[in-house]
Parts: C-alpha cells; sequence; structure tokens
C-alpha cells in the first residue's frame, strides 16, 4: 500500500536526522566535537542551519543522540547474538575476560562512537541525564556483580572492591583501544595480540592480588566521562 501523507513525512523526518547524525559523527571524530559548529554539520548535509535546530535544540543534543546510540551498540557488542549470556558461564574470571574483550571489539567495529564516547575530551557531560543514559548504571552494575561474583567465588581476593576492579579493567582495554585507535603500534605488531595480553596481565595481577591505592566513589552512577 501507498505510504500516507503523515507516514511519508515521518520517513523523511527520520532520513533527515539520521543524515544529521551521520554527518555530525563524521565531523566530531575527524575535527574534533569544540571545533564543528552547527553550519559545519549543516553545510555537510547541505541544509541551512535553521533546519538543523528544527531536529536537534543545540550541538549537545546532537552528542547526546550519539552517545545514546554508542552505548546501546556497546550493549549489542557485550551481548552477541548466539552467546550464552554472560551470567550463565560456569568460570566467573572467564565471564569478565570475555566481557571486556567485548568492549574492545566494540572499538574495533564502531571506532567512531568509541573516540567519542571515550576519547574526545571536549564532548558535553551526560552526568546530568541519569534517566537518558541509564543504561550505563545497568552495565555498569552487570559487570561489577560478575565481579564481586568472581571474588566470592575465591578467583579475585575477597576484599577487592568491584567498582576499583571495574575501573582496572576498563581503563586496561580503553588504553589497548586507544593505542590501536591512534595507529601508535610498530609496523607488524598485531593490536589484537596486544589487546588480548594486556588484559590477561591486568586479570593475573588482579587475582595475585596487591593493595590498592585507587578509591572510586562510583556507586553505579554514570561518571563525568562515563
Amino acid at each position: 500500500m501507498p505510504l500516507g501523507v503523515k507516514e511519508r513525512q515521518e520517513r523523511e523526518r527520520e532520513a533527515v536526522s539520521r543524515a544529521i547524525l551521520d554527518a555530525a559523527r563524521d565531523l566530531f571524530v575527524a575535527e574534533g566535537y569544540q571545533n564543528v559548529s552547527i553550519r559545519k554539520i549543516a553545510d555537510r548535509i547541505e541544509y541551512s542551519p535553521a533546519a538543523i535546530y528544527s531536529y536537534f535544540p543545540s550541538k549537545d543534543d546532537i552528542f547526546f543522540a550519539l552517545a545514546e546510540e554508542g552505548f546501546h551498540l556497546l550493549l549489542d557488542a557485550e551481548c552477541p547474538e548466539g552467546e550464552a549470556p554472560l551470567e550463565e558461564l560456569e568460570n566467573p574470571i572467564d565471564a569478565l575476560r570475555t566481557a571486556f574483550w567485548h568492549f574492545y571489539q566494540f572499538s574495533r567495529k564502531h571506532p567512531e562512537y568509541f573516540a567519542l564516547m571515550f576519547v574526545d575530551r571536549s564532548v558535553p557531560r551526560i552526568s546530568h541525564l541519569w534517566e537518558r543514559f541509564a543504561i550505563i548504571s545497568s552495565m555498569k552494575a552487570r559487570l561489577t556483580g560478575l565481579i564481586q561474583k568472581a571474588a566470592d567465588a575465591g578467583q579475585l581476593p575477597k576484599n577487592a572492591d568491584p567498582h576499583v576492579v571495574f575501573r582496572i579493567l576498563s581503563t586496561t582495554m580503553v588504553g589497548a583501544a586507544v593505542t590501536h585507535l591512534c595507529n601508535r603500534l610498530a609496523p607488524g605488531e598485531d593490536a589484537e595480540a596486544l589487546a588480548r595480553d594486556t588484559l590477561e596481565a591486568a586479570l593475573t595481577g588482579l587475582r595475585t592480588g596487591f593493595a590498592f591505592t585507587f578509591r572510586t566513589t562510583a556507586c553505579g552512577e554514570p561518571s563525568d566521562r562515563s
């Protein structure tokens, strides 16, 4: 059946919104968020700045829409189709290894989103948008739950703060991902092998146990950078 006027208008609006987001994402990554204006985005898709504002009230709102997409893609990466849920894996350390490896794979599959979410320091904070980005809290709670499960099973020190361990492992994988994303390896060096070894080194160190000097104020809520 032919589309009605309302349905056609909705599709056209969705297409323009998608074009704005795609253009903005590419520009933010290529030039840095702070160096991109609404006019630059408008010029990229051959629209007027006024037309962009009819879809997004501000440049920040464009970023928030992209960040929301990015975190949903990250969630999809942590729960790949065809794989058993992490909570069903018998060995908690294997579940942690898999979860943080999926995070690294997200950086390879969606480098533009990863760069905006974890690398560009000029992007706006999302900590005041608690409800919109509740997905972050749920992902952190899921991972800290796995960390606690590993500690309860004796695979991590009993007194290990799950939020500190989460920060250590996430920082480990962000570093590995940024090393590849910024092309900091010598010719012939295998980024994926380095990432796997880095993750394994972190897990081995955590299992051995050491006195943590880092303290976190996180209780599962989004941080300023999350």
